[in-house]
């Protein structure tokens, strides 16, 4: 366990099919939610447990007021050696320089399409304008760590555009990662026939640049990284069709402090009630140990394994349990 993705809300100003589908959603009630001291006491905890990687996720996290609030006093902790946040980047003009100022060390933007029309198709808003000033006011803010975008790529959706969403990410200095769409809860409508995989992915790829040269790394990041000849990198995130369950050093906590092992996992630790009555620091530490120890979840690569496989979860099951629903703890 060393990569802690935290999620700030369960709200998102989009409504990407693969994620949050429908056009209402019950959202947390503001008392549920953890506040920014409980955020910087449970980071604390994690950190004594051996987290060195933060990721602030969602929903949406810049639509969490007093963001760069938060950051300022995250950044603080010494022991922090890897400090992200993920956003769809829509409210990320005005918040760029201040979120780098605070402490950040980089963003990874979500970026499904350079089309404004198939933009709109994917999330149900016309918004790319204002995602493309916020990558611009990303790049120009200078954040210590390279600016990362992530696509999803999905087959008669996106996936034609792979080249230019490549070139795009390389003239701004930042490394895309093309992610295999997956069937998580929220994704209602998944299909195994809209997964293109990471072999013709690459595929495409080397029809267009040439030949490209995986890069050997240590690290246990999701992304299997590759270099084209004129020296530009590029991941691609194979959750589907090669699941890396068995090296995953992740966990999930959920703006209501809900614990999870797995994006796939059915339940969760409950955190902040455990933090709200009162649990002392070592109580807490041995919850989570033992929590961590216990789990069994390998969700990617037991759905692989599944015969006629279709959507994670149906729309009913998670209107029962909302907790099962991916923007609810973070991807």
């Amino acid at each position: 366990m060393s990569d802690l993705r935290l999620s700030l809300t369960d709200r998102c100003n989009l409504r990407c099919f693969y994620c949050m589908p429908r056009a209402h959603y019950s959202w947390l009630a503001k008392t549920d939610v953890l506040s920014f001291e409980e955020i910087s006491a449970l980071v604390s905890l994690f950190l004594s447990l051996g987290i060195r990687k933060l990721r602030l996720t969602g929903g949406e996290p810049l639509v969490r007021k007093g963001l760069a609030k938060l950051v300022h006093l995250l950044a603080q902790k010494p022991q922090l050696e890897d400090f992200a946040l993920t956003t769809n980047g829509v409210e990320l003009a005005p918040l760029a320089l201040p979120l780098k100022e605070a402490g950040l060390h980089r963003l990874n933007i979500s970026l499904d399409s350079l089309q404004p029309k198939r933009f709109e198709q994917i999330s149900k808003r016309n918004s790319l304008h204002q995602v493309l000033l916020g990558i611009d006011a990303a790049t120009q803010a200078g954040f210590p760590k390279k600016l990362k975008l992530d696509t999803v790529v999905i087959r008669g959706f996106n996936d034609d555009e792979l080249p230019a969403l490549l070139q795009f990410a390389n003239e701004r200095n930042a490394e895309i990662r093309f992610i295999e769409y997956m069937d998580v809860a929220g994704a209602v409508d998944w299909s195994s026939e809209q997964v293109v995989s990471q072999q013709e992915m690459l595929q495409r790829i080397e029809n267009n640049f040439g030949p490209t040269l995986p890069l050997e790394e240590i690290h246990t990041a999701p992304a299997k990284r590759y270099q084209l000849a004129n020296g530009t990198t590029f991941g691609i995130i194979a959750s589907t069709s090669s699941p890396f369950c068995d090296k995953c050093n992740r966990v999930r906590l959920s703006a209501d402090g809900k614990l999870f092992p797995c994006l796939y996992a059915n339940e969760g630790l409950d955190l902040k009630k455990e933090l709200r009555t009162n649990k002392t620091s070592p109580q807490l530490q041995q919850l989570i140990t033992s929590f961590w120890k216990q789990r069994t979840e390998k969700g990617a690569a037991q759905r692989l394994l599944s015969k006629n496989r279709r959507a994670f979860k149906t729309e009913k099951e998670l209107l029962e349990n909302p907790h099962l629903e991916m923007h609810k703890r973070g991807g």
